[in-house]
């Protein structure tokens, strides 16, 4: 499904710094507020940070013998 929208510019100079398209973006600050408010007591910052920390597709490593 398509639908037509307006978008601000600014935040279409947010996309294009973080890399990510409009429907991208606009995906990302939906599922950013969604869980703001499925957790209104933590702090926006936090929910933003465990989100990008959920999407991250980092190496597994292993800690060192002590």
């Amino acid at each position: 499904m398509s639908i037509s929208i307006r978008i601000d510019d600014a935040l279409y100079e947010t996309a294009k710094a973080e890399m990510r398209s409009i429907p991208q973006q606009v995906s990302y600050w939906a599922k950013i507020g969604r869980a703001a408010l499925d957790n209104p007591d933590l702090p926006i910052e936090f929910v933003r940070d465990t989100l990008i920390a959920m999407e991250d597709e980092s190496e597994h490593f292993e800690l060192p013998d002590a």
